[in-house]
């Protein structure tokens, strides 16, 4: 049985209804459908914490999915997960495959730019400046083109790109 059908939660439960609907009334494909419905059950897993299991969903939702803003999401997702596990290396290619379909996706920018900080602050940590210094310049270019795109929102991140100067 697919996750969607066995949600508990009032929230899901009316969220798997209107897809439902939404999926019988608008003109898509059985191959759209079937992936909407993984990529679906993947989000639901992955709200769970069960990662390993949103992970199967979101790569069969990718293996169906022939659209390329369709599939830039099933990727920002799948990079989530990676992230949410500590992956950011697997979580970076993620987040550049959505980019390269979508790149107008700032959650994705954003993403990125978290893990370049990230990684800016751990170079800092070991001592090394110089690399941090690039870290911090490329977490800066991510962050500007995610302000750009949507500028209510990274609040943080541009009272950093401020205080820092870059």
């Amino acid at each position: 049985m697919p996750r969607s059908q066995k949600n508990d939660n009032f929230i899901d439960k009316t969220f798997t209804v209107i897809a439902d609907i939404l999926l019988q009334v608008l003109p898509t494909t059985k191959r759209e459908k079937e992936a909407f419905t993984y990529y679906r059950d993947g989000m639901s897993a992955q709200a769970e914490g069960e990662y390993a299991e949103a992970l199967q969903n979101y790569y069969e939702a990718l293996r169906l999915e022939v659209d390329s803003y369709d599939r830039s999401y099933i990727l920002y997702n799948i990079g989530l997960v990676h992230t949410s596990n500590g992956e950011h290396t697997k979580a970076l290619n993620f987040y550049y495959q959505a980019l390269e379909q979508n790149p107008s996706l700032p959650q994705a920018l954003n993403n990125v730019a978290v893990i370049m900080h990230y990684r800016g602050e751990q170079a800092i940590e070991a001592g090394d400046s110089a690399t941090a210094e690039i870290l911090f310049g490329k977490a800066a270019d991510y962050w500007r083109e995610a302000i750009r795109l949507a500028p209510d929102n990274y609040l943080e991140a541009a009272n950093w790109l401020k205080s820092s100067g870059l």
